[in-house]
């Protein structure tokens, strides 16, 4: 399957929303919730629209992964964009819809992200975190030579989280 990685807008609200709402118990399992306001279409299109304009302004960049229909087959994002001692930085985080897991799409959408990340972004440090029982997902850093830093308790979280690191 072919994929590729697009910039949110705010056009993508509806379908985004519903991708979000029919995959929520699945995401839960790996990841914190997002709150009942996460799931109220009015304020789902709030937290979008400031989402977006932080990317308007640099600061994260937002993407939906795309087959070759169109379809929104899951997220990947870079945030908290920084720059330190002329290096730039930034987080990822991704999630696949349930029904697309097991394909690759996140390896693929992962290596995509990096390219866009270097040859776009002009970021070259990448950081990614996955919880302790997300075999899956740390396999798809590990195979995007993504390298393995440290564990710890990230502030609020009951769980530990596996702590990653990409250098161009």
């Amino acid at each position: 399957m072919q994929i590729k990685i697009e910039l949110v807008a705010q056009d993508d609200a509806t379908k985004l929303f519903e991708f979000e709402c029919q995959n929520r118990v699945f995401f839960e399992k790996w990841v914190p919730t997002r709150g009942e306001a996460y799931y109220e279409f009015d304020s789902f299109c709030h937290i979008l629209s400031n989402l977006l304009q932080d990317q308007a302004e640099g600061k994260d960049y937002f993407h939906l992964i795309r087959d070759e229909h169109g379809t929104i087959l899951g997220r990947i994002n870079i945030v908290d964009i920084q720059v330190i001692d002329s290096v730039k930085s930034g987080h990822i985080g991704y999630r696949i819809g349930e029904s697309h897991r097991g394909r690759g799409i996140a390896s693929d959408a992962v290596r995509l992200l990096v390219q866009k990340a270097v040859e776009e972004y002009d970021i070259t440090l990448l950081y990614a975190k996955t919880t302790m029982n997300n075999l899956a997902s740390q396999k798809v850093l590990e195979k995007n030579h993504f390298l393995f830093v440290t564990t710890d308790h990230d502030q609020n979280e009951s769980e530990p989280f596996r702590h990653y690191v990409w250098n161009a």
